[in-house]
């Protein structure tokens, strides 16, 4: 499991403060946690060798700030802005980091825990009041997906 984000601008460090919070509570030896600040193809370094892997992320999708979604990589839009390697999008990370012949999960087994945010420009190392109280249903929708046998059967989407 990833928890994705930049911990010093508000809510974009809602994904690493939902796993740290789940670091506490999880009883899974063979779940491994971490955190990162990246993205694209720098994302697949850590990925490679997994069978399934959890991301958790903060999105801007135009909801309302803590709203939850539960996603897989196809589910996402295309970045409008591809300007360097760290723009590249997960799924066409995943795909090229395939096709170099590096062991990932299968898009099937990839589950994106997203949480709609509201501030990801100014410095604070504390989340808006609607995505903090966010955070347990973030980490309870994490539980329920490594619960889950087959994370995206169905379940693609959005989540309340």
């Amino acid at each position: 499991m990833l928890g994705l984000g930049n911990p010093i601008l508000t809510d974009d460090g809602v994904g690493i403060y939902v796993v740290r919070a789940l670091a506490g509570q999880l009883d899974q030896p063979d779940v491994e946690v971490a955190e990162a600040s990246l993205g694209g193809l720098r994302l697949l370094d850590m990925a490679v060798g997994y069978d399934r892997l959890i991301l958790v992320d903060a999105i801007q999708d135009g909801g309302w700030p803590g709203q939850i979604y539960r996603l897989g990589p196809n589910d996402l839009r295309p970045s409008l802005h591809a300007a360097s390697s760290h723009d590249l999008s997960l799924p066409a990370a995943l795909e090229l980091g395939r096709r170099l012949g590096l062991t990932l999960p299968d898009d099937e087994a990839i589950t994106i825990v997203a949480v709609e945010v509201e501030d990801v420009m100014t410095f604070g190392e504390v989340c808006t009041p609607q995505v903090q109280a966010a955070i347990p249903q973030a980490l309870q929708m994490v539980l329920e997906v490594l619960s889950d046998r087959f994370p995206n059967e169905g379940s693609a989407g959005q989540e309340e």
